[in-house]
């Protein structure tokens, strides 16, 4: 399987992220809100300390190392190229351009900046965005497709 076209998507996430990172930072204030569609998803700058939704503010050092675990294990099954499935190989470099681009943050500021504001819900980025449509396309695989065919097995019994 050749792992470049994921590593690639994993490196574009990442570059997105940061120019849509540095845009923010250039053209918001800190709590500035501006809409975008209306006011139901407004540009918002926020500096998040904690995980996501910032839960749990002030463990910066425990999302750095959450952080760097899951991208070195996810850049481990890429780099592994065990898997053929697109979609799955797809979601893993989501997944692992979303984790880069908030520890990148989180590196080097101590904080990850978000400002996509669905109001009422929550702010994130564009990092934030890829680490979700990635999961959801590796559970999409996982309970919809599948490297092979399970109809010939047997149930698996205690």
């Amino acid at each position: 399987m050749n792992r470049l076209p994921y590593l690639t998507l994993a490196g574009f996430a990442v570059g997105l992220d940061r120019l849509l990172k540095w845009w923010a930072v250039a053209n918001l204030s800190l709590a500035e809100s501006r809409p975008l569609i209306g006011e139901t998803i407004r540009l918002t700058r926020v500096h998040n300390y904690g995980g996501a939704l910032g839960f749990f503010p002030g463990n910066g050092t425990l999302f750095v190392v959450v952080s760097s675990i899951v991208a070195l294990i996810v850049l481990f099954f890429i780099a592994r190229g065990r898997y053929h499935s697109r979609l799955l190989n797809m979601g893993l470099a989501l997944v692992l351009g979303g984790a880069v681009g908030n520890l990148i943050d989180r590196l080097l500021y101590g904080y990850v900046l978000d400002f996509l504001e669905v109001r009422g819900l929550f702010v994130n980025n564009l990092a934030d965005v890829c680490v979700t449509v990635g999961v959801g396309l590796i559970v999409i695989h996982t309970f919809f497709g599948g490297d092979e065919d399970r109809s010939s097995r047997s149930a698996d019994c205690l």
